[in-house]
């Protein structure tokens, strides 16, 4: 089976290009055209995908050949892109920057390879004329299995700028597909961890991205740009299927699964929801800010990555919802979390009283801790039996102390062997964020533990 969907690969010299930018402002100028627009985003982001799902309406989706393995990234995109017309996929750093140590893998120009897919380099030209033309040139035969199909010239000071770097790229044979003068009102404003999510920001975020699009429409080649989504090459093999790769869902009564969601808990990959679905659950999401207790009937609960530490007073504010969750997992009833939700299930943060379900308190850092961990599961748990190895993404301004249990969720391999987490009862709290589509046994193992806990 083959599949053909016209697709872009937007990606930069470095990270601050304007990728973001570009990408969003290209999803949204298509959808406004009439277009169903499927997002996509390399590597573990999961807050650049919060602005692509408001730019197209639809859920946006990331592609990590480090997390899901080289051979799920087509497939994962198959399924995003069902039903669309086109699909754009925002990179992540440099073009050619992958996983530590690990070369190319994970990289924006692997995934691009992987999907056969043109590339569209946004370059910014604040600070160069004719050296944009080296600059390109070099980017584009680096590696002859990337192609470089265009570039879109960011922060233009000038017409007259404009004509120089024109001029200068006739010659490394790129055309130019775009132009993009600076527009105050397109940036986002940032913190800790990078752009502050859409759920934080909802009314300003729309804005944003309306003015992305209306830049992005003014200043790009549109019709360009879509002729050049429309030569990638097909796609062999068929979409990721939920359902599917579970196989079948747990027998009986589906059993409801509260997972958090709101401004403090924004991150989350689309398919664990669907993957919990497909293994026989009711999946019921909520908001730990806003309601004082887990929806009704509640077996299992799932709290994903975000920002507690902003949120640390609501949150603490929010008795009556701490309690039911401390309650929950006293029970043994299946209890997964990942960072934020690490964090919030701790005795305090910043001082601050938490669910109190582990015996450990959580601070802010200076220190950023940030990369791919290779894992293996120390013992069985409500995710995993023990020696299962998956591989995570740490990303956090926390620390957590101890910064393991008595059992710990995961010995981390590499350089510094580590262990981290925490196993007890029914709870698995842990630093990584992992995508389980690369594991799909953890949802239903997880699901089976909520219908016999």
């Amino acid at each position: 089976m083959s599949a053909s969907v016209p697709r872009l690969v937007i990606a930069a010299p470095s990270s601050g290009s304007g990728k973001t930018t570009v990408a969003t402002g290209l999803m949204a100028a298509f959808a406004a055209r009439g277009l169903a627009v499927s997002p996509h985003k390399v590597g573990p982001d999961y807050i650049d995908p919060g602005y692509h799902a408001l730019a197209t309406g639809r859920s946006g989706r990331n592609l990590d050949a480090y997390l899901c393995g080289p051979e799920l990234v087509g497939p994962l995109f198959l399924h995003g892109a069902q039903g669309c017309d086109i699909a754009v996929v925002e990179g992540v750093m440099g073009l050619y920057d992958g996983a530590a140590g690990e070369g190319e893998l994970a990289s924006t120009a692997h995934v691009a390879k992987l999907l056969r897919a043109p590339v569209v380099l946004v370059v910014d030209a604040s600070s160069q004329s004719r050296s944009v033309a080296a600059l390109v040139h070099g980017f584009a035969s680096w590696d002859p299995e990337v192609r470089v199909g265009g570039v879109i010239l960011n922060k233009v000071a000038s017409d007259r700028h404009e004509e120089l770097l024109r001029e200068a790229l006739e010659q490394a044979g790129v055309p130019v597909l775009g132009v993009l003068r600076r527009v105050p009102q397109v940036d986002t404003p940032s913190r800790h961890l990078g752009l502050v999510p859409v759920a934080e920001r909802q009314a300003a975020a729309v804005e944003a991205v309306a003015a992305m699009a209306a830049q992005v429409s003014e200043g790009c080649d549109l019709d360009a740009l879509a002729g050049l989504a429309r030569s990638a090459g097909a796609l062999s093999g068929a979409a990721w299927d939920a359902a599917e790769v579970v196989a079948s869902p747990v027998a009986g009564a589906a059993p409801v699964v509260a997972v958090a969601g709101g401004p403090a808990f924004t991150f989350s990959y689309a398919e664990h929801t669907e993957l919990l679905a497909a293994a026989g659950a009711d999946v019921v999401p909520f908001d730990p800010l806003r309601d004082e207790e887990l929806p009704e009937g509640t077996a299992g609960l799932v709290i994903g990555g975000g920002f507690p530490e902003v949120y640390a007073s609501e949150l603490s504010a929010n008795e009556p919802l701490r309690k039911a969750v401390a309650a929950l997992a006293e029970s043994g009833a299946p209890v997964a979390a990942e960072c934020a939700g690490l964090l919030y299930l701790c005795r305090e943060l910043d001082g601050l009283p938490m669910c109190g379900v582990l015996d450990a308190g959580a601070r802010m850092s200076e220190r950023l801790t940030l990369g791919y961990r290779d894992a293996v599961a120390i013992g069985d748990s409500v995710l995993a039996a023990a020696g299962t190895r998956m591989r995570g993404h740490e990303f956090h301004r926390t620390v957590v102390e101890p910064g393991s249990g008595a059992e710990p969720a995961w010995g981390v391999r590499g350089p510094r062997p580590r262990v981290e987490g925490f196993v007890q009862r029914g709870v698995h709290a842990s630093y990584l964020h992992t995508h389980w589509a690369s594991e799909p046994g953890v949802a239903r193992r997880f699901v089976e533990r909520c219908r016999t806990s």
